[in-house]
């Protein structure tokens, strides 16, 4: 799964009133945790929930189409979630896919710009035997050139299906005109002339898992019915004789934009006109509190319960939905807003109300008490989103790709608390600012 669709429809949904006892300060994630790191480089992540006899085991590889820096080679950490299902041969693919089967596990990858997650939902007397098989495929994956070019021809046919949803395709066309340099402008599908010549890339898929999956960049989270010792004693039985030999991209850096940029998609299907908004924004780091405010104003500024929404959503009903996402990135990535317009005739109109409601947040204060009672409702609804193993291992995963490490989660939501209404104003003078802006249009060709 790439983050392209997602990302387009993700819309912070902290609806309700009663929030006000929503706990704040303190931990985050309450539960025992424990991390821990091997010789080889490989950390462990152990969060105990006891009780359940459940267990979420994630694999998360600190690579994503981020790292596909060089020319002519992007969509690779896409292909290579589709690869690691292909089996090893110790365990190949149909006795691994019989076991899981057998044990009533739930399995699945996705990638997305930062990452690729590889996750398993077993009962807890069955980690010893998936720790076995995921190891294994991760030291010993093997694949034959006729099988690679199966697979790569497969990923093609996924990016010619996706391009046919216009969601993906203004999301595409965003990306490769908002970034001039970054690794960032293409979509984690990778670019289509890239994707349509990767069945003759055997041996560069070959360089790519050497050089990326190995043990330093990759972080083990283990959720669940589990204690630290003994979880440790089987991560050492499984990963420690997993050869080391990171080879980190150099990945280019993005220049300042200076001017607003404009991309015109043309759309070959039928489709009401999409809109879309990408602002040059900072990298995730709880420390930068203008980055942190801007979470707050995003919410505020364009959320389910903002004025913007209310107004273009319910009262004039002029679009079908508002999404705006406030992305948690490694490196410097966008603040973007998408919006499908039911009248062809009223784009400008919605840029208008956009562009309206930023004056207003870079101009005035918001309310204290409007303030107060997000900053709870986001705390609530993180912690309403502990409720499983897998819930707490998917909510993690991406700040654990990004950082390290869990603990930026406890610095996060202790930042929100200091955040101010100078701080949001603030935040929409230096990241709103239209010079910073990629705006895009989808139109169905005529």
């Amino acid at each position: 799964m790439s983050r392209s669709i997602a990302l387009i429809l993700l819309c912070f949904s902290f609806a309700g009133s009663s929030l006000a006892q929503a706990p704040s300060g303190g931990r985050m994630i309450t539960f025992p945790t424990h991390t821990e790191a091997l010789d080889n480089g490989l950390e462990t992540i152990v969060i105990s929930m006891p009780g359940s006899g459940l267990v979420s085991f994630w694999v998360i590889v600190r690579t994503g189409s981020r790292d596909e820096f060089e020319p002519g080679h992007t969509g690779f950490a896409h292909f290579f979630e589709h690869m690691m299902f292909r089996g090893t041969e110790r365990y190949p693919a149909d006795l691994y896919n019989e076991i899981l089967t057998e044990i009533g596990a739930s399995r699945n990858a996705y990638t997305t710009d930062d990452l690729t997650a590889y996750h398993v939902s077993i009962a807890a007397e069955d980690l010893a035997l998936v720790m076995d098989l995921e190891s294994d495929r991760f030291k010993n994956l093997a694949y034959a050139e006729d099988v690679f070019r199966t697979e790569a021809g497969a990923v093609y046919g996924e990016y010619r299906k996706n391009v046919t949803n216009p969601f993906f395709a203004i999301y595409e066309g965003i990306m490769t005109t908002a970034f001039d340099a970054h690794t960032y402008g293409h979509t984690t599908m990778g670019f289509e002339e890239d994707i349509a010549a990767m069945p003759t890339m055997y041996d560069y898929s070959l360089s790519f898992f050497s050089r990326y999956y190995r043990p330093e960049n990759v972080i083990l989270l283990v959720v669940g019915d589990v204690e630290a010792a003994p979880t440790m004693d089987l991560v050492r039985e499984y990963y420690a004789d997993w050869e080391p030999g990171y080879v980190a991209p150099q990945i280019p850096v993005e220049p300042e934009q200076t001017e607003e940029k404009h991309v015109e998609v043309s759309y070959a299907g039928r489709t009401l006109p999409m809109l879309a908004l990408a602002y040059k924004f900072d990298a995730f780091d709880p420390n930068n509190r203008l980055r942190v405010a801007a979470d707050l104003l995003t919410e505020m500024a364009f959320g389910s319960t903002s004025d913007l929404y209310r107004k273009l959503v319910l009262d004039e009903q002029v679009v079908e939905f508002l999404a705006a996402d406030a992305a948690r990135n490694r490196d410097p990535g966008l603040l973007d807003l998408y919006t499908r317009v039911k009248d062809p005739e009223r784009v400008d109109d919605v840029l208008e109300a956009i562009d309206a409601t930023i004056t207003t947040f870079t101009e005035t204060l918001v309310d204290e008490a409007d303030l107060t009672a997000l900053k709870s409702r986001l705390r609530y609804g993180f912690l309403m989103g502990l409720e499983t193993p897998d819930a707490v291992a998917g909510g993690l995963a991406r700040i654990v790709a990004i950082t390290g490490g869990i603990e930026a989660v406890d610095a996060l939501y202790a930042a929100y608390e200091t955040i101010t209404p100078e701080d949001v104003r603030e935040a929409a003078r230096h990241y709103l600012d239209p010079n910073r802006r990629t705006v895009g249009v989808l139109r169905a060709e005529q």
